[in-house]
């Protein structure tokens, strides 16, 4: 016990869907996987500023079709659509097939996305802005979008100090092991003068009752979005009573005991 899991990856199956969506025998299954990795790799770099929070790879007989799920669309797209033909014909080069679909799907609230939300603190940090305040700034947007809790650990040599640490800031809650949660979470890093700061994000966006299409590429509906935001508001309800209780709580049934001995 006490060995840590991707949360995604405990997920796949019963509330996710895999990345990649393709078969492959002994023979060329490496050969895809590679071929995948090299389209990921190529892509983020590619589009560096695009907000990118995940790519999606389907593969028919001779047809590859990569979707990718970003919060600004128009840094992609281009003018008239340029920059999307450009990509098309650099990916056609990178894997050596013909037959290239490029789609784009815009991300409504990118501040429910671990992974927009972990790459906005790592551009903050690497601007030189106090980490503290980028995080507590992402905390503060994702929990007014209606997530039901938000966890960012941090790690490196904070504030350029000599001695590298960890540091953690939560609120609301994160189940990790409840895998009918919907739990979102990305590992980034910031590349600062002063070394390397890992940032990691889980952001708990509700629980999933009822059965799920695993399909990446759907994007959920109005009344799925709404069931979650009002489990999230009667959840955080809940967190603030019971916090109340703890913190003020004792407090008060001493207050109410020493009444009646006076």
């Amino acid at each position: 016990m006490g060995q840590k899991t991707n949360p995604i990856g405990a997920r796949l199956g019963i509330i996710r869907g895999w990345e990649s969506n393709w078969y492959g025998n002994k023979k060329d299954f490496s050969t895809k996987l590679i071929e995948d990795n090299k389209i990921r790799t190529y892509l983020n770099a590619r589009i560096n500023k695009g907000g990118i929070s995940k790519i999606v790879i389907e593969r028919t007989l001779n047809k590859l079709i990569v979707t990718i799920h970003t919060s600004k669309p128009g840094i992609i797209i281009g003018k008239g659509g340029n920059e999307v033909d450009r990509i098309k014909e650099e990916l056609k080069k990178l894997t050596g097939k013909e037959d290239v679909q490029i789609n784009i799907l815009e991300i409504r609230r990118p501040e429910l996305d671990a992974m927009i939300v972990g790459d906005t603190i790592a551009r903050q940090i690497e601007n030189r802005i106090n980490y503290k305040r980028a995080i507590k700034m992402a905390i503060a947007s994702a929990l007014r979008m209606g997530a039901e809790g938000i966890k960012i650990k941090i790690s490196g040599r904070l504030g350029g100090a000599e001695i590298a640490r960890t540091e953690e800031i939560k609120q609301g809650r994160t189940p990790l092991h409840t895998l009918r949660m919907d739990i979102d979470y990305a590992n980034v890093f910031a590349l600062t003068v002063y070394g390397k700061i890992g940032i990691k994000v889980w952001i708990c966006k509700g629980e999933v009752l009822g059965k799920r299409d695993l399909n990446p590429n759907l994007i959920g509906g109005k009344e799925g979005d709404n069931r979650r935001e009002g489990g999230g508001e009667r959840r955080e309800g809940g967190d603030r009573r019971g916090g109340g209780d703890r913190r003020g709580g004792g407090d008060r049934r001493g207050g109410g005991d020493r009444g009646p001995r006076r």
